[in-house]
């Protein structure tokens, strides 16, 4: 499981370095290619086995719902996969670099079965307001039994 957060940089060729816990993660669990795409104003990298069950789940899904069909298109058109190079880098697509607002600082956080790459401005906005809810946020938390 990936956990933790790690604050690294991002080249300007666009390759970020993994973490060496989280290619530990990588290096027992799974390969060395992740799949890489847009949500939530961050990236999200999967290990390719984690991404190829979530395919799995979001092919049952109806194409009826409007919402289903948005997401779908969001979400798998912009998805790439990647391989660690020897140094344990990835190489970024410019486009989700943009979309991420990823320029030199960002950081990586563990959310257990995937990484979730964010900028490091836009990180530290969603700790903030994270912070102001987190009575709302433990509420619906209980709720759900956690």
């Amino acid at each position: 499981m990936f956990r933790g957060r790690h604050e690294h940089t991002i080249d300007p060729k666009g390759r970020v370095s993994i973490p060496a816990k989280f290619r530990d993660v990588l290096g027992k669990k799974y390969d060395d290619r992740l799949v890489i795409t847009n949500f939530d104003g961050c990236l999200v990298a999967y290990p390719y086995e984690e991404w190829i069950q979530l395919e799995e789940k979001a092919s049952s899904l109806s194409m009826v719902k409007k919402e289903t069909r948005a997401f779908m298109r969001f979400f798998y058109s912009s998805a790439i996969e990647c391989t660690l190079d020897k140094q344990g880098r990835i190489l970024v697509p410019q486009t989700l670099r943009e979309y991420a607002d990823l320029d030199k600082e960002v950081v990586l956080v563990g959310q257990l079965r995937k990484i979730e790459i964010w900028s490091k401005k836009r990180w530290s906005e969603e700790i903030v307001k994270a912070h102001e809810n987190f009575d709302q946020i433990s509420d619906v938390l209980s709720e759900l039994g956690l």
